[in-house]
């Protein structure tokens, strides 16, 4: 079982932390408001009061067990670049930190952290990229130029098998996994005969322009 801390539990914290919970994670939930940790001490493995900025005090708390740490004291900058300059310092394996800007993430790297996390911008552009794209229904940004994005198959595409329809070699793109929404079934790395039905869910990777081609498809 992986063993993860969450330092901070407002919402995007205490959310991380539960998730994490039930996807059997160990988790060890730190924060130095009370109130907040007697919420989540039923949800997780160890909800702790402590102030992160101690070192001391996370050096009692942060066990050579413990695989990764998340910071999520964003709000906070003086009390996030003091945690993970301590958490460096400990020799954590993995750090993950909130940041609320680019200078705070520039600042946050040079401390220790492996890893920036900008919640409120990765929804945002999740989000743009839905409302710019209907039929994007989801998508994974793999670098500047590839990503891989799940769309609703288009209707001239309905009743026919990706041997039929050259993917590859029209758009460049790979179909991953095909979801069967009515059956609730997903089929990944499908075979050149496997059919796209009306209503289906393609997931593919490819570079970005490359996928707006095919949304574009009719």
């Amino acid at each position: 079982m992986k063993q993860v801390c969450v330092i901070g539990l407002g919402q995007f914290g205490s959310h991380l932390a539960r998730t994490l919970a039930r996807m059997r994670c160990e988790v060890l939930a730190i924060d130095a408001d009370d109130a907040r940790v007697a919420e989540i001490r039923d949800d997780v493995h160890r909800a702790v009061i402590a102030d992160a900025r101690n070192l001391d005090a996370l050096r009692s708390l942060i066990t050579p067990e413990i695989d990764e740490v998340v910071v999520c004291l964003g709000e906070n900058m003086e009390a996030s670049i003091l945690c993970t300059l301590h958490l460096a310092k400990l020799g954590v394996p993995r750090i993950r930190a909130k940041a609320s800007s680019r200078d705070h993430a520039a600042i946050l790297k040079a401390v220790g952290a492996h890893e920036i996390v900008f919640p409120e911008r990765e929804t945002a552009e999740r989000m743009a990229q839905r409302i710019a794209n209907p039929d994007l229904l989801d998508y994974l940004q793999l670098s500047d130029d590839y990503r891989v994005v799940e769309i609703a198959v288009p209707e001239s595409f309905a009743g026919r098998s990706l041997a039929e329809l050259h993917l590859r070699k029209r758009y460049n793109v790979m179909v991953v996994a095909i979801k069967d929404t009515d059956r609730n079934t997903t089929d990944f790395m499908p075979s050149a005969d496997a059919k796209l039905g009306k209503g289906d869910t393609l997931i593919v990777l490819g570079k970005t322009d490359d996928i707006a081609r095919l949304q574009e498809a009719d």
